[in-house]
């Protein structure tokens, strides 16, 4: 089994992932990709469960993606989404030293 690689987050990173994790649906959205137990949520999934356009959901993914958040793949014709664990730890981890 492979170390868990350790991610440090400058100050920017920090700020952009808060500024993504600020809006209420983006956060709604993490959450719902992370429950996954396979790892990886196609958006199909996700827009069944989130009362929003496609275009909308398309922008809110951007926004997890930039603030690095997120990674998507495809599989065939599907994007599948993963939640960036070690990023996530990393921004959790600078808000426990505040």
């Amino acid at each position: 089994m492979a170390a868990a690689k350790s991610v440090k987050l400058n100050d920017r990173e920090v700020t952009r992932i808060a500024r993504a994790l600020a809006e209420p649906r983006r956060l709604q959205i993490l959450k719902q990709i992370g429950s996954c137990d396979a790892g990886a949520l196609a958006c199909r999934f996700i827009l069944e469960q989130q009362d929003i356009t496609p275009a909308t959901l398309s922008h809110h993914l951007k926004e997890l993606e930039t603030a690095n958040l997120i990674e998507t793949s495809r599989d065939g014709k599907f994007v599948l989404v993963a939640v960036k664990r070690d990023v996530l730890r990393a921004y959790l981890d600078q808000l426990s030293e505040i």
